[in-house]
């Protein structure tokens, strides 16, 4: 064992105390404790043995402040004991029992592994800069709390019976935005720490040489509309399941609202976080129009105290400009961003999250548009494509691989659309995609037959969750359960969409 620290760039002072080693660094300290003998030098611990069948030798390692007490000793097997109790006592709280469940239940833990137990955040995964492309420079810093992404695992938890995770989260996010959520961020440290400055290490040449490696992630200063209907549905979604009322939250949900009804039609980054100019991108219209959708039926519901005359205003002007200024009706689809050609896969979400009915003309195009333009041979499906090959709205050159979470909204979209054959067999050959240990990455690279980007990825793993949940649902017969609801009203057509535009000034 070579230790490490500060990314690779220090060499760790390795010594003895008593029978024991530790390998210090500044203000940090690893104890390696072992059953096999430890020899220490040239800046390593070396441990040489021979292991038979049915023996084990158990390795220990433990971090301790350097300047603080060593650790005390841990009991491997009794350690492994209590660990493999803990999630075997977690796992058996699953309420879902319908298919794949084995799926659901090791995507579920993996959820569970990214959070921070002590804070309730939870990171978008556990790795830094594990590349997109490979060779190439789109490599990012995911061990952060991303709204957004924290708050569909939640979403995905409570489909599952766990509410314990969601109060957690809840107290994690009062404690990030503080009293100031007219600055709310886009992502914040697992313990809630606003500032995330992003970095080039220069010294280590990447993964398969895709450099740069980063920490820390620039996206932090953002604005992205959509992250607030991710938030408000994750709230929603969590007073259905029973989750205690928290009166702080409500004040919080409450602040919020307002600023979204001040800023939806300022344009922004988007959920692709483009380090370009800011657009109005037609799915951060979709769900600040959630957003306002989800607060109007909490204060429906008694749950939450707002001004609904203002709030359902709202909700149609955001209707009637997104099907106006984020339609095509040449090509029969919706657009990335108004007044684009691009398509987009997170457009897919119009009909999960109740925008339009999925029987509706336009996003039965829309759905055959992403099919026919943004999908592999397999099946699975890109986030974006551009003339230049994959490129996208990121500005990145290179040919990613097709998104993972993408492909998941493809099977919800198609089972709502009652394609349930389609969507049963696009969630089989995702299933086939998972590595021996039943994990996902970011994206996958049909070509090489290889997974890419961060790993493993809380957005793949609870869209997994979530599409078996529907998938159940809807095969049972059961329709009336989907897990976003429908629109309150009847959907207009696009002609009265454009009238209604012309005649009434946006709120």
């Amino acid at each position: 064992m070579r230790p490490r620290p500060g990314y690779g760039s220090v060499t760790a002072w390795i010594h003895r105390v008593g029978e024991r080693v530790v390998a210090e660094a500044g203000a940090a300290a690893l104890w390696i404790d072992a059953d096999a003998e430890q020899a220490v030098g040239d800046g390593a611990i070396v441990s040489v043995f021979t292991v038979g069948a049915g023996q084990s030798v158990a390795f220990v390692l433990s971090w301790a402040s350097s300047h603080g007490r060593s650790p005390g000793y841990t009991d491997p097997q009794g350690a492994l004991v209590a660990t493999l109790g803990f999630w075997e006592e977690w796992a058996g709280r699953c309420t879902y029992d319908g298919p794949y469940r084995d799926a659901v239940v090791r995507s579920l833990i993996t959820l569970k592994q990214l959070i921070y137990a002590p804070s309730g955040g939870m990171v978008a995964a556990p790795s830094s800069s594990l590349p997109e492309a490979i060779g190439l420079t789109m490599n990012y810093d995911y061990r952060y709390g991303w709204l957004r992404d924290s708050a569909t695992v939640v979403a995905a938890l409570l489909e599952a019976g766990y509410r314990e995770e969601a109060e957690a989260w809840r107290r994690w996010l009062l404690r990030s935005v503080a009293g100031d959520p007219d600055r709310l961020q886009i992502l914040y440290s697992i313990t809630g720490e606003r500032e995330v400055p992003e970095r080039v290490l220069d010294w280590l040449p990447g993964y398969e040489g895709s450099a740069p490696v980063r920490i820390g992630n620039a996206a932090a200063k953002q604005l992205q509309l959509d992250v607030y209907g991710d938030v408000f549905e994750a709230l929603y979604l969590a007073y259905e399941r029973g989750v205690p009322r928290c009166e702080d939250t409500a004040v919080l949900h409450q602040q919020l609202v307002q600023y979204l009804i001040k800023n939806w039609q300022e344009p922004d980054e988007g959920i692709w976080e483009i380090r370009g100019q800011r657009r109005h991108f037609v799915h951060s219209k979709v769900m600040a129009w959630a957003a306002v959708d989800r607060t109007i039926r909490l204060a429906e519901a008694g749950a939450l105290d707002v001004d609904l005359f203002e709030l359902v205003e709202v909700r149609e002007a955001i209707h009637r400009e997104v099907c106006v200024k984020g339609f095509d009706p040449v090509r029969n689809t919706f657009t990335q961003s108004y007044g684009s050609q691009e398509l987009d896969a997170a457009l897919l979400l119009i009909p999960l999250m109740g925008f339009l009915p999925p029987d509706d003309p336009r996003v039965i195009g829309t759905v055959e548009a992403v099919q026919r333009e943004l999908t592999s041979p397999q099946g699975l499906v890109y986030r974006y494509v551009t003339a230049d090959g994959r490129t996208g709205v990121s500005g990145f050159a290179g040919h990613e691989g097709t998104f993972l979470l993408c492909s998941f909204w493809l099977v919800d979209t198609l089972a709502v659309s009652g394609r349930l054959d389609e969507a049963h067999a696009l969630f089989e050959r995702l299933l086939a995609l998972r590595n021996g240990l039943g994990l996902l990455a970011e994206e996958y690279d049909p070509e090489a037959g290889r997974q890419l980007g961060n790993f493993p990825q809380a957005f793949s793993h609870k869209a997994l969750v979530r599409s078996a949940v529907l998938l159940h649902r809807l095969s049972a017969s059961t329709a009336s359960s989907l897990p976003v609801p429908v629109m309150p009203h009847p959907a207009s057509s696009p002609e009265q969409d454009a009238r209604a535009l012309a005649a009434a000034p946006l709120v």
